[in-house]
């Protein structure tokens, strides 16, 4: 592929992305839900530009991506931490992105959950108390009733207000740090 037409590929692939990140990251912020009518449609876009920009060699990319950003969300999701609809999301956006650039997204992503994690809780203990952040954030998923103590099982909704943050927003700061470095590295190294 010829010099200019990297650049548009990636000038495409930046701007589709970096859309469809913002709106992920507003609906999981406004609602905790990342909606399939916004990932099934960018996941298809997805296989359209690996095709149009890439041919059959960047499809073949673009699904070992997705193998590799759904197949490791779905398995965290199916050990009971992160939600479906980051499962999609991950999946819609490696389909973009490719294997590589997917991996770097989330190691990138892992770094941003860390730090912002880990401010969230200091700041929830300077302004709250260490023991109202551990009722709040480190529930075992158990709750206790009653003189007898029956076990009442922790609801969706109390798992959702239990989060610290949610997820697509490292995913955004990630997948921008990631796409800003790929262009970056196409147009000025």
């Amino acid at each position: 592929m010829d010099f200019e037409l990297t650049q548009l590929s990636l000038y495409v692939m930046a701007i589709s992305v970096g859309i469809f990140t913002i709106i992920a990251a507003i609906t999981d912020y406004k609602s905790r839900k990342i909606y399939n009518v916004l990932t099934v449609p960018f996941f298809v876009l997805g296989i359209v530009y690996q095709l149009a920009f890439n041919g059959w060699e960047g499809l073949l990319y673009g699904f070992l991506g997705f193998i590799a950003g759904f197949g490791i969300f779905f398995l965290i999701w199916m050990a009971g931490s992160g939600a479906a609809g980051d499962v999609k999301m991950m999946g819609a956006l490696s389909m973009w992105l490719g294997f590589r650039a997917t991996i770097a997204v989330m190691i990138v992503g892992t770094v941003f959950v860390l730090a912002g994690t880990l401010l969230v809780l200091f700041w929830s203990v300077v302004t709250k108390g260490a023991r109202k952040t551990k009722e709040k954030y480190l529930a075992t998923g158990k709750q206790f009733k009653g003189k007898k103590k029956k076990y009442v099982a922790e609801t969706e909704k109390q798992k959702l207000e239990r989060g610290i943050m949610p997820f697509a927003l490292p995913v955004v700061l990630a997948t921008w740090s990631v796409t800003t470095w790929m262009i970056i590295k196409a147009v000025i190294l």
